[in-house]
């Protein structure tokens, strides 16, 4: 599919895509210092002008790129059960956060917020994490009959593996039974 901008080249759907599935790759490969505009142009296979017809900087490249696929590896579906569901919530975002090269893309643009504001100002444009966790913090409050709201629940919900994990404590430690039932009873103390 090729979408017409109004004056220059039309944009390539599938250069965009190429560009976002190439750009953690390569940023697992060398690191957020050493990835460049044209390093994500040669791994998508397109010129480097098409990357700055999509996007202004690498930042704003690997944001996106995160955001599409936290969104997708963070989905969990509800089972109904609310506390397996908040298990199955937290195993993703461990996974996601440790693991994944989205995860990989995103906690290298925390790091990076912490001295450029223009990455800090793009993080802050949109909670891809508290998004994510809604669906099943809302199913959770809801079967407790939690008084706190999603934004505080979610907060509790993500605050300790993202803790962990980005403290350099690694995934291997942290027990996601444990935390979904701690969450659960914080959820239902009056």
């Amino acid at each position: 599919m090729v979408e017409g901008t109004g004056r220059g080249r039309p944009r390539s759907e599938s250069a965009r895509a190429a560009v976002l599935h190439a750009v953690d790759d390569l940023l697992v490969e060398v690191g957020y210092a050493a990835l460049t505009m044209k390093g994500i142009a040669e791994r998508a296979g397109v010129g480097r002008q098409t990357v700055y017809r999509w996007w202004s900087n690498k930042a704003e490249v690997l944001y996106e790129a995160t955001v599409l696929d936290a969104r997708h590896e963070l989905a969990v579906p509800l089972s109904g059960d609310a506390r397996a569901d908040v298990e199955a919530y937290l195993n993703a975002l461990v996974g996601f956060l440790a693991h994944s090269h989205a995860g990989a893309a995103y906690r290298a643009l925390i790091g990076e917020a912490q001295h450029d504001p223009d990455v800090a100002l793009l993080l802050a444009s949109r909670d891809i994490i508290g998004e994510s966790a809604t669906q099943t913090v809302d199913a959770a409050r809801a079967a407790c009959g939690s008084a706190l709201s999603t934004q505080q629940a979610a907060a509790l919900l993500i605050g300790p593996p993202f803790f962990l994990i980005l403290s350099g404590h690694g995934a291997d430690g942290i027990d996601t039974k444990a935390l979904a039932d701690q969450f659960m009873q914080v959820l239902g103390s009056p």
